[in-house]
């Protein structure tokens, strides 16, 4: 899908951006960074980019054949062990003569802050630099080739959320919900679907579905379900309930909904996230539920579920001016209350020049 010319032109910029700041060269150890500027899904995967040049890539010795046939990338050095992998590396940037070496801070499916402090000891005399800012403001608009992958995971995710609240009955558990949407999903091609879920009446800002939480009589229930398509993911969230709904609950789904098309009406280029995240606030004042929402209405989608802005994690992030051609998931705090459960509206939307247009959807009867 992502043709060489589109990946070079990745690699180019970033070594623009790699010059202005005067880097010599950036390890790229994060697996979706990874694939940006590669093309192919790499698991602990290591790439050296010099601001001049090919880039080279580390490759377990018995992987590179594979490597080679999937990707673009030509110049491979292979490893046995992870002290050749270190000596590898090491020895391209003395090669190089670099001084100044960029890494992406952040941290995704592994931890590699011992890799990152090992790398510090092997090369005490490297000036290391985050340029993890650098590549995000690539990535965080996307391109044609990106947005139709996001499509293509927006109507698996459809499915797979369908596939999960017709799945739900008295006494069946999260993790049963969770499981029957993330089979489908993967039978439709998704290779790293996810599902949180969660039941009854106490809330979980991150709901991992737990077996033992089981669906009972009048109840809420929510279900988040993010898939993949070639790497790229779409994110969609939906609250249901199951028997005698109370007032208050109504009242509260009432709010979140009302939240949620005052988000699709206002998010639009150059508007600020901080001023929807505002609007939004104040309506739930008027509902009375503001004290009951966490903080962070929106995320951009993209390599990752959850990226740059994420501005329920990352404060500055609601800083952010919206720019066409985002992907972005909203509503993605919940309301979390107590005695009757998170509720949450969320879809995957595209940045238009005059507004947003919903890449999931999904009608669900409210009560």
């Amino acid at each position: 899908m992502f043709n060489e010319d589109a990946l070079r032109k990745r690699v180019k910029k970033f070594q623009e951006l790699m010059k202005e700041s005067k880097i010599d060269a950036s390890n790229i150890r994060t697996l979706s960074s990874f694939m940006y500027f590669t093309g192919i899904k790499w698991l602990r995967p290591s790439l050296m980019i010099p601001s001049e040049g090919e880039p080279t890539a580390f490759i377990v010795e018995q992987e590179a054949e594979e490597f080679l046939s999937k990707t673009w990338i030509k110049d491979v050095i292979t490893y046995r062990k992870v002290e050749e992998l270190m000596r590898g590396i090491t020895g391209w940037i003395k090669e190089h003569e670099g001084k100044i070496i960029g890494f992406d801070y952040s941290v995704e499916r592994d931890s590699y802050v011992a890799f990152f402090e090992l790398f510090k000891t092997l090369n005490p005399n490297i000036e290391v630099r985050n340029v993890h800012g650098m590549i995000m403001s690539l990535r965080i608009v996307k391109d044609h080739e990106e947005i139709e992958a996001i499509r293509k995971a927006s109507k698996i995710a459809e499915m797979g959320l369908d596939k999960a609240l017709n799945s739900i009955s008295i006494g069946v558990s999260e993790l049963d919900i969770a499981a029957e949407a993330i089979y489908h999903m993967m039978k439709a091609g998704s290779e790293s679907p996810h599902v949180y879920v969660n039941v009854g009446p106490n809330p979980r800002a991150h709901a991992e579905p737990r077996n033992d939480v089981k669906v009972r009589n009048n109840c809420a229930i929510s279900v988040v379900v993010s898939a993949d398509y070639m790497g790229y993911n779409s994110n969609i969230t939906r609250t249901a309930f199951i028997g005698k709904v109370s007032e208050e609950a109504k009242k509260a789904y009432e709010a979140l909904h009302y939240v949620y098309e005052k988000a699709k009406d206002n998010v639009k280029p150059n508007v600020k996230f901080i001023d929807v995240e505002n609007e939004i606030k104040n309506s739930l004042e008027k509902y009375g539920f503001e004290k009951y929402y966490l903080t962070g209405f929106a995320h951009s989608v993209g390599l990752m579920v959850e990226e740059d802005p994420i501005t329920t994690i990352l404060s500055a992030q609601r800083q952010y001016k919206v720019i066409e051609n985002m992907v972005l998931a909203f509503i993605h705090a919940p309301l979390m209350i107590p005695g009757i459960g998170s509720l949450k509206c969320e879809d995957t939307f595209l940045v238009r020049s005059d507004g947003v247009e919903p890449l999931t959807e999904y009608k669900c009867e409210r009560f």
